[in-house]
């Protein structure tokens, strides 16, 4: 057994989505005890982070129904079953924004809350972004304004709490981090 490792016993699907399924774990402890584990599956996840010729970070400012609010993101979106992370991410770029690169660059992958979710997000980096003419739609149920801040901007938008997502936050301070390492 890996150390700490928790034995499945029985799982119950609770719940299948269009976006999640949400199952429930009957789990042995390493102690010997058991406990219930409510767990969300995810396909997974791409986020692009997009820089204009001038510097600027490409986002979308769009509503979430979980937190009740607009906020600020870069683009992202699932993973379409048997679909290559670079090619998710090369659409939702496209569809979200209108912008097109020459390059992808996969940066970092991590999990976004590992206590009960297995979603997975890899975060790219594009390269010489440029305007598409006949860009791809939106999905019929996203709404969207596109924005372009500076790495300042953008970090005032997270003191204001704009910006209040884990990937975009971590883009931000990426960006941050390179322009302080320059």
């Amino acid at each position: 057994m890996k150390k700490f490792e928790e034995k499945t016993l029985n799982s119950e699907m609770i719940y299948q989505g269009k976006i999640i399924d949400l199952q429930v774990d009957e789990v042995e402890l390493p102690n010997g005890k058991t406990s219930k584990r409510e767990l969300i599956k995810h396909p997974g996840a791409v986020a692009v982070i997009a820089l204009t010729p001038e510097g600027k970070i490409v986002m979308v400012e769009q509503y979430r129904k979980a937190l009740e609010k607009s906020i600020i993101e870069i683009p992202a979106g699932k993973l379409e079953p048997g679909e290559e992370p670079i090619i998710t991410a090369a659409r939702e770029l496209e569809e979200e924004t209108g912008y097109g690169c020459e390059e992808l660059e996969h940066l970092i992958s991590f999990y976004t809350s590992p206590g009960f979710a297995d979603e997975l997000v890899h975060l790219y980096i594009a390269k010489n972004i440029t305007r598409i003419e006949e860009a791809r739609e939106l999905d019929e149920d996203e709404f969207v304004d596109l924005l372009e801040v500076t790495v300042e901007e953008a970090l005032g938008l997270l003191k204001e709490k704009k910006i209040y997502d884990a990937k975009t936050a971590y883009a931000v301070q990426y960006l941050q981090l390179q322009q302080f390492n320059r």
